[in-house]
């Protein structure tokens, strides 16, 4: 039997290596885009308050993070449909309903991205936060404006993904973290706090994070039933990226917890590398958050453009686009009165309550629309563990209601 391939496929067929490259340019897409300068200020509030406790709500946002991705992943990639235009489709208005609550979610969040970048350089050489900020501002809009921006994307987000993987697991080996009582609490905690959980949750996973990945995966023309096989193999790696670098980061700054220090500061974080190892711990948590706060403004940026714009818009366009989306977060910053820490975690309480609405499309997609996946078959256990995901955010979504008033306080 001979195999004919339309010229559609021919077109969209890549070389090999530029096939893995821009996997692997979804895969720490999502992972950069959820570890940003949000988690890392969660991650440090959280840990001060709770202490080895926090371990619960790191493993539950591990936990929902699989069953979302997998799903997400899976649905976005075999029906090679943005998230969108999967709403649309089920039901007209609802893919721009979604469109709009990302947008603005991303919105928000892109500035506390720009925020968290002048915090990184003003730890990092002493420069005024907000002028790091522009300055982080001019750099993204330099990527998205060059030639092949795509590329340039894909490369950046790994390079500075490795570097962050390197430099908070130096931290938190020095730190001397308590590992079993991490883990016991990780299992059995001392403590609960739903709102903390739907915060983090928010933050790791809500709004644009949900779908920066499997959006960039479609863009870099990966897609179809017969790619399942890559699409999972990539979602699996990117969790699995996104938990260590979650794990590493908790017990960088358990270890300074657990070891007596009691942090004060305005800047907590920075405080705890710097009691972990010193000034050269001082120095790396710059570049940490200088790092994940540039690959959050782009992954923010590329994925609320994405659900403005369709496949027809011209890659010039969206690029533009998205040079003036990362513009007017810098501007939203430079007057903005609030706090940064505080931004910064509204910013994922929010994402968290906008999460249950596109997954639930997702989920549909899944269980009753097998004709957009073009006949796959999808299986039962990933759609059931989904289910329990979106429950779940449900709930957290509910608790975390009356409790979000309080932030600004």
């Amino acid at each position: 039997m001979v195999t004919t391939v339309s010229p559609v496929q021919k077109k969209r067929r890549k070389p090999r290596s530029q096939h893995r490259g821009a996997l692997l340019g979804a895969m720490f897409l999502m992972a950069t885009s959820a570890v940003g300068p949000g988690f890392i200020v969660q991650t440090t509030n959280f840990t001060v308050q709770l202490g080895a406790a926090f371990a619960f709500a790191i493993l539950v946002s591990i936990l929902v993070d699989i069953a979302v991705q997998l799903n997400v992943w899976r649905v976005i990639g075999v029906s090679g449909k943005r998230a969108q235009e999967l709403a649309n489709t089920v039901l007209p208005g609802a893919g721009w309903f979604l469109a709009a609550l990302i947008f603005l979610g991303g919105l928000v969040f892109n500035v506390g991205n720009i925020a968290g970048t002048g915090l990184g350089l003003n730890v990092l050489f002493g420069i005024d936060a907000r002028l790091g900020g522009i300055l982080s501002a001019v750099v993204a809009i330099a990527i998205f404006l060059s030639k092949r921006a795509g590329l340039a994307l894909d490369k950046i987000v790994v390079v500075l993904g490795a570097i962050m993987i390197i430099l908070i697991g130096y931290v938190a080996i020095v730190s001397e973290p308590p590992l079993g009582d991490a883990i016991r609490n990780a299992v059995i905690p001392e403590n609960i706090d739903f709102l903390i959980i739907t915060t983090l949750i928010g933050g790791t996973i809500g709004g644009y994070i949900t779908y920066a990945g499997a959006h960039r995966m479609i863009d870099a023309g990966v897609s179809g039933k017969g790619n399942v096989r890559e699409i999972t193999r990539s979602s699996v790696l990117g969790i699995i990226i996104t938990g260590i670098i979650r794990v590493l980061l908790f017990l960088a700054i358990l270890g300074v917890v657990a070891g007596g220090v009691a942090l004060t500061s305005d800047n907590l974080a920075a405080e705890a590398f710097q009691s972990a190892a010193g000034e050269f711990g001082f120095r790396l948590f710059g570049i940490i958050l200088w790092a994940a706060s540039i690959t959050s403004v782009i992954g923010a940026a590329y994925t609320s453009i994405s659900f403005v714009t369709t496949p027809k818009t011209s890659p010039r366009i969206r690029s533009i686009a998205t040079c003036v989306f990362i513009a007017v977060s810098t501007i939203v910053f430079s007057f903005i009165g609030q706090a940064p820490a505080t931004l910064l975690i509204m910013a994922g309480a929010i994402n968290g309550l906008i999460l249950p609405v596109g997954f639930a499309v997702i989920l549909w997609v899944a269980w009753r629309r097998r004709d957009l996946l073009g006949g796959y078959v999808y299986p039962k256990w990933l759609l059931l563990i989904g289910v329990l995901a979106w429950l779940l955010t449900l709930f957290l979504g509910y608790q975390s209601l009356g409790g979000i008033a309080k932030l600004w306080v």
